[in-house]
């Protein structure tokens, strides 16, 4: 998936498995990252029991994404 993929999703947040590609690690990395660092992830996350989002507008901001208003 790419970044513009990701721009044309109809939805406000993303799973780790979306935005793993784009990281160049695994989708278990940025869960368990998320979890117990998230603050070193550089954009936010949403911890919801055992699952994790990732608002959609602030990756895209954090990856360079000049219009991801």
């Amino acid at each position: 998936m790419s970044l513009d993929d990701l721009k044309r999703l109809d939805r406000e947040f993303l799973t780790p498995t979306q935005v793993a590609d784009i990281l160049n690690c695994s989708a278990h990395g940025v869960r368990v990252w998320a979890r117990q660092r998230p603050e070193g992830l550089g954009f936010p996350v949403c911890i919801i029991g055992t699952r994790v989002k990732i608002p959609k507008r602030p990756f895209l901001r954090f990856m360079g994404v000049s219009d991801a208003e």
